[in-house]
């Protein structure tokens, strides 16, 4: 049987009205944001089905709303399908996709990672002063060393680092306004095209140390145990089990690179096993990602009603 792994996207995979259809279908799916709405104590689910736009794009909000996502789709997979996460030899999740890989997994409950990923969005809003910092994707002909130099030559006007290394021809910058506009001049003058992102804090940078610290004291008190299968964790793009180093992995994650070429890589390696990537939520980018970082392996989405129906036959 050809040996997959669960992914789950991160923030830029949202868009109002995604999960609904998932919902009315099924009940497991709908329990799922019924139990974020009483974790949180707020409809979030009503934001995630109905909008408005600018309200699920609130990052304390956008990241519980993911989650909230990837798990019903998730929930539904086992209670319809008899698909369980433990079949995957492997879990991964880009930034705030780790938490829904460990509730995925059992690791976390779903009550606790919506408050958990509530209070590392909040987190990371306050860290910096809304317009102080910036993030900008690196397109083309780039790849992680060129991006590199470009966040060096940057880095003379201001903090700026690189944040997720996507994959070759896709790589984020992050950091001071200052820096990341100047990066961009320099990106420009080396030929490689600079999109400013429309994000709301600088993340993956040393600036996220307020939300490290706030993230710390947040999971020292959380109920976290091994999850059922390895997540190869986005800081070091290696498979951790072990409850405490997950713990500090998740913390560092606020501030690291997020590693998702060398993860993806790895996964596909004869050492990873991987030979089926998929993404579990809303969205797509990271099935395109693996489509660029391991064009040998297979990947697919499951999005809708219909992927979880496709994908259970294909597994019998």
């Amino acid at each position: 049987m050809t040996s997959f792994a669960f992914i789950f996207p991160g923030q830029g995979a949202q868009a109002v009205g995604m999960g609904r259809e998932l919902a009315d279908a099924y009940p497991s799916a709908r329990a799922v944001f019924e139990e974020v709405d009483e974790a949180l104590g707020l409809s979030l689910s009503r934001v995630i089905f109905e909008g408005p736009e600018a309200d699920l794009m609130l990052t304390a909000n956008t990241q519980p709303a993911l989650m909230a996502v990837s798990l019903a789709f998730m929930r539904a997979l086992e209670a319809e399908f008899g698909v369980k996460a433990q079949e995957a030899r492997l879990l991964a999740g880009h930034s705030l996709g780790e938490y829904s890989a460990l509730a995925a997994a059992g690791a976390l409950s779903v009550g606790d990672a919506a408050r958990l990923l509530r209070r590392r969005g909040l987190a990371m809003q306050a860290a910096v002063p809304v317009g102080e910092g910036a993030m900008a994707a690196l397109i083309g002909k780039v790849d992680v060393a060129l991006a590199e130099e470009i966040a060096a030559e940057g880095a003379r006007e201001g903090v700026v680092v690189v944040a997720n290394d996507n994959n070759v021809g896709n790589v984020v910058i992050s950091g001071l306004r200052s820096g990341v506009d100047a990066a961009i001049a320099a990106a420009k003058a080396r030929g490689v095209r600079a999109v400013p992102l429309a994000v709301s804090a600088p993340f993956h940078s040393p600036l996220m140390a307020p939300a490290a610290r706030d993230m710390e004291e947040a999971l020292a008190s959380a109920a976290l145990s091994a999850p059922c299968s390895p997540l190869v964790a986005n800081v070091t793009a290696r498979p951790v089990s072990d409850p405490q180093e997950i713990r500090r992995l998740l913390v560092e994650q606020v501030t690291a690179r997020v590693r998702w070429r060398e993860s993806v890589e790895w996964m596909a390696s004869p050492e990873g096993g991987i030979s089926r990537f998929v993404e579990v939520g809303s969205g797509k980018q990271l099935t395109g990602m693996v489509k660029r970082n391991a064009p040998e392996a297979a990947a697919i989405a499951l999005n809708t009603p219909a992927d979880l129906e496709a994908f259970a036959r294909s597994r019998s």
